[in-house]
């Protein structure tokens, strides 16, 4: 996993020097302690009485230390202030560490910090990744209520805990995955025969096996291959779920092994960029979209177009034995409410550009179920070096917000930073962080729509 301490330090070498004289004048981040184990730093702009410092941009990622990530500094530099806050599931590094509600709980806190700040007249949310998943889910329970995750359609529906969450102003989506559950069951492998133990592979499912099409430097698997290796992640998704429905029936029947909840440990199932299956390994799989859309380049420009991505090939090492690494560790509970989904067998697949099969509202921190519910303007962006640019379009599609708007950065890395190794010369995709936020900082100033 990088650093986005030594990610943000390393951007802030890299931007234009109009950007890196901003930032090395910036006021220090003022550390704010939010309780509950949830602390964020509040970033001003040098110019603090400017219109668009009045616009709060508030990041937070589900799982991981977000302190530090580029925005907090970059859109300071173009004049907004931010609020970068890690949640209480950071300080393991495990989602499984805390449920979805206590999730959205955190981010609760930060939207009613920022409304507090007198010079604060909006707040916008600004999800990356799995923040993404969680900050489109924040914000369409903030606006339709808990009717957005009680409905029947979900596996394990919202108590009244979430009740009257206070919403943002307008949402941000950068590189948003397809939702927690998606990414879990993208990343199960389903030649692990026995659900106790990652050390038995079934060969003829095996990603790493030269006769299903892998090699060192990337896979190109058979057609075959690839249709049983979809249907079983879906067999073996649809088997968990049941799983865990029957223990909790159990457990709240008074028969379990504890009278609250179980522990649940599921055998090369995580769902990190290192572990993900079969499309980070065969690049032809999640490569374009299925519409022309805004492609912005190194000089400004942009082009709208089909927008392919740039990615090289990744996760060449199975971690199915370890389990440290490659195995989840959650909890029937926080399993239902976290990882499960509902998928048809029959049906599912995925290819160069879409999905099918998958009910999305089944599950929670979804973002193209989520979006759905969200009318205030929204953003989202999808970075063409790696594999999750493609949900930006799907999110796009999605949206009921009548201020929509969608963009890709060429060449860019899931984190923004420029992806030197999809370059075919050095320099071909510029700064591609500069870009991005140079994007995201017109957006959110765009005359009548916030500021």
């Amino acid at each position: 996993m990088f650093s986005f301490r030594q990610a943000a330090l390393a951007a802030l070498l890299t931007i234009d020097n109009v950007f890196l004289a901003q930032a090395s004048t910036l006021p220090a981040a003022q550390l704010v302690d939010m309780g509950g184990g949830v602390v964020g730093g509040l970033h001003r702009p040098v110019n603090t009485g400017n219109a668009k410092a009045g616009l709060a941009v508030y990041v937070m990622h589900a799982e991981q230390d977000y302190l530090s990530f580029y925005a907090c500094t970059e859109l300071a530099a173009r004049g907004y202030t931010v609020f970068c806050a890690n949640n209480a599931a950071s300080k393991s590094g495990y989602m499984s560490d805390l449920d979805f509600e206590e999730m959205l709980e955190n981010a609760a806190l930060g939207v009613s910090y920022l409304r507090n700040q007198t010079d604060v007249n909006q707040v916008v949310l600004l999800g990356h990744s799995g923040g993404g998943a969680m900050m489109s889910a924040y914000q369409n329970i903030a606006e339709n209520g808990l009717s957005a995750c009680n409905c029947p359609e979900k596996i394990y529906p919202c108590s009244d805990a979430l009740a009257n969450l206070p919403p943002a102003d307008g949402v941000v989506l950068m590189d948003a995955n397809l939702g927690i559950s998606s990414m879990f069951m993208l990343s199960l492998n389903p030649a692990i025969e026995d659900e106790t133990t990652g050390m038995k592979i079934n060969s003829s499912l095996n990603l790493f096996s030269p006769a299903n099409g892998w090699t060192a430097n990337g896979a190109n698997y058979t057609d075959a291959f690839i249709r049983e290796f979809q249907h079983k992640v879906a067999t073996r998704m649809n088997g968990l779920v049941a799983h865990a429905e029957q223990r909790l029936a159990v457990i709240e029947a008074g028969n379990g092994t504890y009278a609250d909840d179980e522990p649940l440990t599921i055998p090369d199932s995580m769902y990190t960029g290192n572990n993900n299956k079969l499309f980070t390994q065969d690049v032809r799989l999640f490569s374009h979209t299925q519409h022309a859309w805004p492609l912005l380049h190194k000089n400004g420009s942009a082009s709208t177009q089909i927008v392919r991505s740039v990615r090289v090939p990744s996760g060449v090492t199975s971690l199915a034995s370890s389990y440290l690494q490659g195995a989840v560790k959650t909890t029937i509970r926080r399993f239902l409410g976290i990882f499960a989904l509902r998928v048809d067998a029959s049906t599912f697949s995925y290819n160069a550009s879409s999905l099918s099969g998958i009910q999305w509202n089944s599950s929670h921190m979804v973002p193209i179920a989520a979006v759905q519910g969200i009318k205030v303007p929204l953003l989202t962006m999808g970075m063409t070096g790696h594999y999750e640019y493609l949900n930006a379009e799907k999110v796009y599609l999605a949206s009921g917000s009548n201020d929509t708007s969608i963009a890709f950065v060429e060449g860019a890395n899931h984190d923004t930073s420029t992806c030197t190794e999809c370059e075919t010369y050095p320099g071909e995709y510029g700064n591609t962080t500069k870009t991005a936020f140079d994007f995201v900082a017109g957006w959110l100033g765009k005359e009548g729509r916030f500021v």
